[in-house]
């Protein structure tokens, strides 16, 4: 506790000497400056959430960035971003390099971004780091789990994009292709969920290979966005287990691992509504082929805010998640979750989020990141969890 607390003291101590040298000129070049840190309390009524202590309440809910950017040309940019957090089991205070790219726009409807560059997908997926954007402590778990936010966030290789005029009755179609490699953090809520016993499970690492793509049309009617997303990968992992008698070679690959991604967005003055909807399906063979895992999730949810005043904003989602694993005894589970939430903003720098959530279900914790975990909860899971979410955040 008293970490955390250092922490984001030095942090909110650093940010406020940049608050008013956000930007700086450094060879005939403008260089900009950003950061944010937040601070997270959570209290649920019976299970552990998102592998923290929450039946107890939780303060490990800390997250921090900083990042650079600047343009060397009118038509390359460059930028980076350094990314540490703590959220019980998770991240565990390693620092990691979030993203680092070079963007060069030959012109609006065609440009090329390289590194490890965040991946578009749906609404949220490429501005989850951005925290002030939104009214929600936390986004719809089933479409944006932040538990295994490490494995979405980026990916290391490359994105062809551009945006496309229709003229004013046809609006305009923003495009990104991607391609390259995903590497699954150690402290991520994958590598949780698999060495979970038994049998004893040690990974050494988990990677796979991208390439999908986003489109998204703004459409002739004021405020109103559309757009699909689409990805498939194939997963690959090594380590060693303990089945029995002593340890040996572990190893994991995809059969078939594809996400679809349907969404919708309408803006207008203080009042926003979003809808999303995925689905995926994942193939894997694990412990050096002796098991096969088939997982079919589908979901979706519907959101809304409104902006009482400059200060003030509330919002709700209801966010449902599905879970099918064929092959596993042909189990099934979800998670529905009803979310109410108001976002208090001191200035323009710093606001204060308070939340409720009313969750039916728990997923499959056995084989999907669904936030709740048996290891978390040796007394077993409970159908039901209420959980109150605190939450400050601060940004330059």
């Amino acid at each position: 506790m008293r970490r955390i607390a250092l922490l984001v003291f030095l942090f909110v101590g650093f940010a406020q000497i940049l608050l008013n040298a956000q930007e700086v000129r450094i060879f005939d070049r403008t260089v900009q400056f950003h950061g944010f840190a937040s601070q997270g309390f959570v209290y649920t009524s019976q299970n552990n959430w998102l592998t923290m202590g929450t039946a107890s309440g939780s303060f490990a809910m800390t997250d921090m960035g900083a990042n650079v950017s600047t343009a060397l040309t009118d038509k390359l940019r460059i930028g980076a971003q350094v990314y540490d957090r703590n959220m019980g089991q998770l991240g565990q205070w390693h620092p990691t390099l979030d993203w680092a790219y070079a963007d060069y726009r030959f012109t609006d409807w065609l440009g090329i971004r390289g590194g490890k560059v965040k991946t578009v997908s749906g609404l949220y997926n490429d501005t989850q780091d951005m925290d002030f954007l939104r009214p929600f402590a936390l986004l719809p778990q089933g479409v944006y789990p932040t538990n295994i936010r490490e494995v979405t966030i980026a990916h290391k290789g490359g994105d062809i994009y551009g945006r496309i005029n229709l003229g004013q009755s046809g609006g305009s179609l923003m495009y990104t292709a991607f391609a390259g490699e995903r590497d699954d953090s150690k402290y991520g809520g994958y590598f949780y969920l698999e060495q979970t016993p038994p049998p004893v499970l040690l990974l050494n690492s988990i990677s796979a290979l991208q390439y999908g793509g986003d489109l998204r049309w703004n459409t002739p009617v004021k405020g109103l966005l559309v757009g699909a997303s689409r990805f498939s990968e194939s997963n690959n992992g090594d380590g060693i287990f303990n089945p029995g008698p002593g340890f040996m070679p572990y190893t994991q690959s995809s059969k078939a691992d594809w996400n679809n991604q349907f969404y919708g967005q309408y803006v207008h003055n203080k009042f926003e509504i979003d809808a999303e909807y995925r689905c995926s399906w994942i193939d894997e063979v694990l412990y050096s082929g002796l098991q096969e895992v088939q997982t079919n999730a589908k979901a979706w949810y519907v959101a809304g805010s409104y902006r009482i005043f400059k200060w003030m904003q509330v919002g709700s989602y209801y966010s449902n998640l599905d879970v099918h694993a064929p092959l596993n005894g042909n189990e099934s589970g979800y998670i529905h979750d009803k979310d109410v939430t108001v976002r208090f903003d001191a200035n323009r720098y710093l606001n204060f989020k308070l939340e409720g959530h009313f969750m039916d279900g728990v997923g499959l914790p056995g084989l999907y990141p669904g936030g709740f975990y048996s290891i978390d909860n040796p007394n077993g899971l409970k159908p039901q969890t209420n959980a109150l979410v605190v939450k400050t955040n601060f940004n330059f």
